[in-house]
């Protein structure tokens, strides 16, 4: 037996452990404030499986049971293995389609009796070992685009199959393994163009559309004054600027309006407009708009409801909270969703300003240390999933919060370990319980 316990606990990063059972333990004390009825028994209600609360504990039991187990897997196996992994998520993904229950306008969901699993959380681990298993092949030239594209094809596959089963906020989650990319060698100019694509959406949004059209071929006039000796060098400079500047032009002129109204769903685009503080304009009102608003121009109240309640509630909280049982907005129901998109604001509500800086704090911590463990690992194939779990971690953590208090659309993703749902509790804990099994052997170089 001790001897097992000493296989178990060698080479282990307990700061990864402590603060994991901290976001755990945080995540029930949230749920519980939300939903515990005065009057009824705790001890019993945690025990009974009936509560939201006594259901995350049990989740959080089994996630517990299956972190044991991947710790006493040997570490070879993940890499050799990740390959089957990618194909058993896309198959999942692929089920969903024909065995899929709709829940909440989302079709992603398949029911095992009275549980429920969406195959889409669990592919972010798929994803996360098949990328670095790809990027840590030793003959890889990853400076090459055939290379680039069959890595940036890993990741939009599982996304595109998300999109198509209504679950474009999950699909963005995917996105973020473009840093594990940036990382291994992907050009930052493709970073730096996809961040200029976000901007040139966010500024269709905001401005009218001619305005904008002429200000981008001002833009693009001054590049090509201000290059007139390099493009009498290389004529080839000319066209790709003239090209670019075409590119640019269509997506604000017929790229975003087609997305619009054609891919992104009606709540989508009220909770677009409603974040950056505007109606929605009459040609975004057409195809999945409704006749209705299409008539009135106006947006439903529903898209401000849920960002003023959360703010209304993180805002009540002061700088010390209300207590866990006494919040006025998460206990009595005002803030939607609340144990699940919205449950930072029991923490902010219930704990206040310092309640919820310590908890960005253990956030904070947690994505240092697992930096930190990326760096240390002489195996590629264990660097590049360590930044893959960074990233699906901090592209959940900060996307959340700000959604919360109102800084981004509300997509509907969970907060790590802290929301309530066993798919999502589950995930993370296996992405984070790999790592840590890979830094147990972080001598090895794996393959």
């Amino acid at each position: 037996m001790s001897q097992k316990k000493a296989e178990i606990s060698k080479g282990i990063d307990y700061i990864l452990l402590i603060v994991y059972f901290l976001l755990v333990t945080i995540g029930l004390m949230a749920i519980f404030g939300v939903t515990y009825t005065e009057g009824d028994p705790v001890l019993q209600s945690f025990i009974g499986f009936k509560t939201d609360y006594s259901k995350q504990f049990y989740f959080a039991v089994v996630s517990l049971i299956l972190g044991l187990f991947i710790l006493l897997t040997d570490s070879k196996f993940f890499p050799a293995t990740a390959n089957l992994w990618y194909a058993g998520g896309i198959l999942l993904l692929l089920l969903v389609f024909p065995f899929h229950s709709s829940v909440k306008g989302t079709e992603s969901i398949i029911r095992f009796g009275g549980f429920n699993f969406q195959p889409a959380e669990f592919c972010k681990v798929t994803v996360a070992l098949a990328l670095a298993k790809y990027l840590s092949d030793p003959e890889l030239d990853f400076t090459k685009m055939r290379s680039q594209l069959i890595a940036t094809a890993i990741v939009l596959l599982p996304a595109g199959l998300t999109i198509m089963q209504n679950e474009t906020g999950l699909a963005l989650v995917f996105f973020s393994f473009f840093l594990v990319m940036y990382r291994e060698g992907l050009p930052g100019i493709i970073l730096v163009i996809g961040f200029a694509a976000a901007a040139l959406v966010v500024a269709t949004l905001l401005m009218d559309k001619n305005i904008l059209a002429i200000i981008l071929t001002l833009i693009t006039a001054a590049v090509i004054f201000f290059s007139r000796r390099q493009i009498k060098k290389d004529r080839g400079l000319l066209v790709k600027i003239i090209l670019i500047w075409v590119v640019c032009v269509g997506i604000q002129r017929f790229g975003v309006p087609f997305a619009f109204t054609h891919v992104l769903e009606k709540h989508q685009v009220e909770r677009i407009f409603s974040t950056i503080g505007r109606e929605i304009p009459q040609e975004y009102l057409k195809g999945n708009m409704g006749e209705v608003n299409a008539k009135t121009g106006k947006q439903s109240n529903t898209a401000d409801y849920n960002v003023k309640q959360s703010k209304i509630a993180i805002g009540s909280g002061g700088l010390t909270g209300k207590g866990l049982l006494s919040g006025t907005q998460t206990r009595y129901g005002f803030v939607p969703e609340q144990r699940t998109d919205f449950i930072f604001d029991t923490i902010g509500e219930g704990f206040g300003f310092a309640g919820a800086v310590a908890l960005l704090g253990l956030y904070l911590l947690l994505l240092f240390r697992i930096v930190i463990v990326a760096e240390r690992q002489r195996s590629t194939f264990s660097r590049c999933y360590a930044y893959g779990v960074a990233s699906v971690l901090f592209f959940h953590m900060a996307v959340n919060v700000a959604m919360t208090i109102g800084l981004a659309p509300v997509i509907g993703i969970p907060l790590p370990f802290i929301s309530y749902g066993g798919t999502s509790l589950l995930t993370f804990t296996i992405l984070l319980f790999i790592l840590i099994r890979l830094d147990a052997d972080r001598q090895m170089v794996l393959r």
